[in-house]
């Protein structure tokens, strides 16, 4: 069957004198173990339905990934990386399909948040330079339900031990999670570099 291409984007990334250029990819199938249309994919894609119907299958080439199962980045995420993917909703437990991607691009250097109690930045507030497999355990907070993140990708779990539902943050600032489908945020991870 026929392959659709994405429009190549080059990933720079920066670090003292030192210049990387990678070229990310992800091929996406129709059917189970890789069978049926595919479309690879070099970049950020909001909406594969121009592409596809459907997805039950992927191959992660290079790089990290986020996969929603709605268009635009919405919906239930799910972090891929370097690796194949012959039936993932079986895998993560997914009841639809993926339906848009986002590249998790490379961080070399520090990492570095702060969470808090309430939202709106309030509350008791910890800085978090490493990975806390449990809120509860290390700062005696149920959860957190608003961050600054200042330096790295995080991935924030709704259970402890990186358990559970699942969320992408990049640099910025996140007044309120009541925006996130309700979840309560109870351990925390960094995307590291060794994983691309």
């Amino acid at each position: 069957m026929g392959k659709v291409h994405f429009i190549p984007t080059t990933i720079l990334h920066f670090n003292c004198d030192l210049i990387d250029i990678h070229f990310i990819d992800v091929i996406f199938y129709e059917d189970r173990n890789f069978q049926g249309r595919s479309y690879d994919c070099m970049g950020d894609c909001g909406d594969f339905s121009s592409y596809m119907s459907r997805c039950h299958s992927c191959r992660v080439e290079s790089g990290c990934w986020m996969m929603y199962d709605r268009p635009n980045y919405m919906g239930n995420q799910y972090f891929f990386r370097r690796g194949d993917y012959a039936d993932y909703m079986s895998m993560f437990g997914m009841s639809e399909c993926i339906r848009s991607c986002r590249m998790i691009p490379m961080h070399r250097g520090s990492y570095r948040m702060r969470i808090y109690e309430r939202e709106n930045f309030m509350g008791q507030m910890y800085e978090m330079m490493d990975d806390c497999d449990s809120t509860m355990d290390r700062y005696r907070m149920s959860h957190c339900q608003s961050c600054h993140v200042m330096d790295g990708h995080w991935l924030f779990y709704e259970q402890p031990h990186y358990r559970g539902r699942m969320w992408y943050f990049r640099p910025g600032e996140y007044r309120s999670f009541s925006n996130m489908g309700g979840m309560r945020f109870m351990s925390m991870r960094r995307i590291m570099d060794s994983w691309y």
